[in-house]
């Protein structure tokens, strides 16, 4: 998975279409990401103790990795990741539209 905790995506694909959000949580096994503030999802939670009242709780739901990519807030344009080997021997990850460095 090229897309890591922290980094700021757009949603390309569904209902969340043009969204753009920070990476969360990566779930690599799944393939899958959270967004803060995309695929949110309403849940009925039940009182746990005697006088509380019960409440309704939104959170974000994960999207498939593939339906997101990896947006540059200073050009302001989404696009592709590479990975490269750099000069002293480090993998470093690049934006392919704009060269922008991630890492």
């Amino acid at each position: 998975m090229r897309i890591r905790k922290g980094d700021t995506v757009q949603v390309i694909n569904g209902k969340e279409k043009g969204k753009t959000g920070e990476v969360l949580k990566t779930l690599p096994i799944q393939n899958r990401v959270i967004v803060q503030g995309v695929n949110l999802r309403t849940r009925h939670e039940k009182p746990t103790q005697e006088g509380e009242s019960g409440r309704i709780v939104t959170e974000e739901a994960s999207l498939h990795a593939s339906n997101v990519m990896v947006y540059s807030t200073k050009k302001k344009v989404a696009s592709r990741l590479e990975v490269f080997v750099d000069k002293d021997g480090t993998k470093k990850r690049r934006l392919k539209k704009t060269g922008e460095l991630l890492d």
